[in-house]
């Protein structure tokens, strides 16, 4: 089988009718470990928050929402089960509020699903713009620097979210309500549970929200260049530190789209056994996060409009 029907039969297996797995038929427990141990310290955070310093509240908050992130991207990628239903009800909590699970899963599948990765008329997580001008240019412009992505990009996210949505609330009513209303009756209990214990919504929502984004914008920052060789355009961290685990091994991106269906815990072993190919698929890669911060802190990462689109 060469690479391209077995990249199309890892998506297959992926986001298919049925969410099958690499790991055969049973329940993988290190993603099931890794829920509950999010859930589980949210809860603790949350209902213990008036014991706890400002500083820590923000660091374990923070973590635990990015995390969770990172478990919603497995849940799509159909782990921990093998069922699609019990997937969703695992990762769909909106512990960051501001983002639906359906909306994350339809953006994600048809980013992995995209013919042209990077293209923004083509991949709706490209973080390129089609042409100068705009407000999008704009916020692509403010977001070009690492220091802008993290400081400035999680408004600059939510702000486009909500433009996109009221935007097809106009023409596809039907679709905005599918999406929002699950999450919405979702979002209630957790704003119930933060004005119970006194933690408070506006206070979770800059504290742990506002960076705990900036900790997932950080991990796409770097993640995907139209430059690159390989059809995935994806980049790798060799090493992430504590950071792997926070991202669930997403830092081996190439690795990720090469391998769609893999859990986890598999990446790192993947990633070493075709290290060359998946090397020469990835062009320059980077050796830490920290040679991100030093590179990109106040320089652009890349250009903003797309190189396929500057000439159209």
């Amino acid at each position: 089988m060469d690479d391209l029907q077995r990249r199309r039969s890892a998506m297959t297996r992926t986001f298919g009718d049925t969410a099958l797995r690499d790991g055969g038929t049973g329940v993988e427990w290190p993603t099931v470990a890794v829920a509950a141990l999010i859930y589980s310290g949210w809860l603790a955070l949350t209902w213990w928050h008036a014991a706890l310093p400002t500083a820590l509240i923000a660091v374990a908050g923070s973590w635990l929402v990015a995390w969770h992130g990172s478990l919603q991207h497995e849940t799509i990628h159909g782990h921990p089960t093998r069922w699609r239903a019990v997937n969703a009800a695992i990762g769909a909590v909106p512990l960051s509020l501001w983002l639906p699970y359906g909306l994350y899963r339809d953006s994600h599948v048809a980013h992995h699903r995209s013919p042209h990765i990077t293209d923004p008329l083509a991949d709706p997580e490209s973080r390129y713009v089609a042409s100068g001008g705009g407000p999008r240019h704009v916020a692509a412009r403010v977001q070009a620097t690492l220091l802008g992505r993290l400081l400035i990009g999680p408004f600059l996210t939510v702000l486009a979210l909500a433009a996109d949505e009221a935007h097809r609330l106009l023409h596809r009513p039907g679709k905005v309500a599918r999406d929002w209303l699950p999450h919405l009756v979702l979002v209630v209990p957790i704003a119930a549970w933060l004005e119970w214990t006194g933690f408070g919504l506006v206070r979770y929502a800059l504290l742990v929200v506002y960076p705990g984004l900036s900790l997932t914008l950080l991990r796409s920052f770097a993640e995907h260049r139209a430059d690159l060789p390989g059809p995935s355009r994806a980049a790798t961290v060799e090493r992430a530190g504590p950071l792997g685990l926070l991202y669930l091994n997403n830092h081996l991106h190439t690795a990720h789209h090469d391998r769609p269906d893999l859990a986890w815990y598999r990446l790192p072993a993947h990633q070493r056994h075709h290290h060359a190919r998946l090397s020469a698929q990835a062009g320059r890669g980077y050796r830490s996060y920290g040679e991100i911060v030093r590179r990109f802190a106040l320089a652009p990462h890349d250009a903003l409009i797309h190189p396929g689109r500057q000439d159209r």
